[in-house]
């Protein structure tokens, strides 16, 4: 095509105008703040919860609480509440019955065998005295009466007899003669029969009004008095007691209730002490001198009397106090022992230990800061302290006896066992 021309196409695009695209707007201040705050409590939320795994998972400090092993005593103990009193005492009665009269002893007099104590009117049991003494004499006056008719028939049986030799009198009469004979002996017999009757009486009735005066029957101290002046004592169907008479308060006895779980291991002999409230810091020694056999069933609960003897000379203990008892069943002096609870204290994770022969057992004691277990045989254990009779530890050794965790976490190595 010659330079210069014009071709006009008509399928040539049309000419494209570009357009430039206007400029963002800056976006508002407010929301970009808000969106910063939102970031930030992310952050803390994230580091708290972070915070607190890392305590939840972080083992605990621990602190330990030790005892030394120590020489000294363990004693084995069984404990039970009883009551003082005297070893011997005498229940005074009364075997008849009347009004009292007279008293002479009173509570704390001290009394020797045969002191009137006490005096029922007399004067019924006098009136049956006297009549008794009267009749045992009608019956000796009988006795002399028939004794005369004897000795009479006795002559008048002689006659007749001889005259019956000479047909002198009949065979009747001297037949009538014997009947009386012996009819005047048997009255005799029976009048020396009643005058053992009338004396028989005699001597009940003079009984009754010896009974009248109340005696004491030992020496003693009165502890116990019942009766006033003019009370009237009924004995018609049980004797009522007017005294109670101690035989010797300077020896005394704790009769205690031994629950039956305990009892098998109390003898005679067994050393005991116990304590009265009168004298709380007073500690009294004695020893079991009976373990009865008869059971005491209350509420369904079975106890057994065991006895304390007790020297009382200075007289302290008085009849009825309450005394806590520790009755001594097993006793180790001098020996090596830790507290009881080392040996029940295991750290978490301690394997458990195997019940075997014997008293096998284990202790735990801090080396290079860990708990170490030490295996040990135990003997008497009163509670206490546990009595060591073989093992790895000596006297002065730390021994774990209990453990505090806290919160911070522990830097302790792992418990060896």
């Amino acid at each position: 095509m010659p330079s210069g021309s014009t071709v006009s196409r008509s399928d040539a695009a049309p000419p494209v105008t570009l357009v430039p695209k206007p400029a963002a707007a800056p976006e508002p201040p407010r929301r970009r703040r808000r969106w910063l705050a939102g970031l930030i409590v992310a952050i803390v939320l994230a580091a708290v919860a972070f915070a607190a795994w890392r305590w939840w998972t972080a083992s605990p400090a621990v602190q330990y609480t030790e005892a030394a092993v120590s020489r000294g005593d363990v004693t084995r103990t069984v404990t039970a509440t009883g009551t003082v009193n005297p070893v011997l005492t005498i229940i005074v009665g009364s075997y008849v019955s009347g009004v009292i009269k007279e008293i002479h002893c009173d509570y704390n007099t001290q009394v020797k065998v045969g002191q009137v104590c006490a005096k029922i009117d007399p004067a019924p049991y006098q009136t049956v005295v006297d009549q008794n003494k009267a009749n045992l004499l009608v019956a000796q006056a009988q006795l002399e009466k028939d004794k005369a008719n004897l000795a009479y028939a006795r002559l008048n049986y002689d006659r007749n007899a001889r005259l019956a030799l000479t047909s002198a009198v009949s065979k009747d009469t001297l037949d009538n003669s014997k009947n009386a004979l012996d009819q005047a002996t048997a009255q005799v017999g029976v009048d020396q029969a009643t005058i053992a009757q009338r004396q028989a009486q005699l001597a009940a009735a003079q009984v009754n009004l010896d009974y009248t005066n109340i005696v004491s029957p030992v020496d003693g101290t009165v502890v116990s008095r019942n009766v006033t002046v003019g009370q009237t004592v009924a004995a018609s169907f049980q004797t009522p007691t007017l005294f109670l008479i101690a035989t010797d308060l300077t020896q005394m006895q704790v009769d205690t209730n031994v629950s039956e779980s305990d009892i098998g291991g109390i003898k005679e002999g067994n050393k005991a002490t116990f304590t009265v409230d009168a004298f709380p810091r007073r500690i009294f020694q004695g020893a079991v001198t009976q373990v009865r056999q008869s059971p005491q069933t209350v509420q369904n609960v079975v106890t057994y009397d065991v006895v304390v003897g007790v020297d009382n000379s200075h007289l302290s203990l008085k009849p009825g106090m309450t005394a806590d008892t520790r009755v001594i069943i097993d006793a180790r002096t001098n020996v090596l022992r830790v507290p009881s609870q080392a040996l029940r204290y295991a750290p978490p994770g301690a394997p458990r230990l195997e019940q075997g022969r014997g008293h096998q057992g284990r202790v735990f004691i801090l080396r290079n800061g860990a708990p170490t277990a030490v295996a040990v045989t135990a003997g008497l254990d009163d509670d206490t302290f546990a009595e060591i009779v073989s093992g790895d530890i000596k006297e002065g050794d730390k021994v774990i006896v209990a453990e505090q965790r806290g919160t911070a976490k522990s830097s302790l190595p792992v418990p060896r066992f």
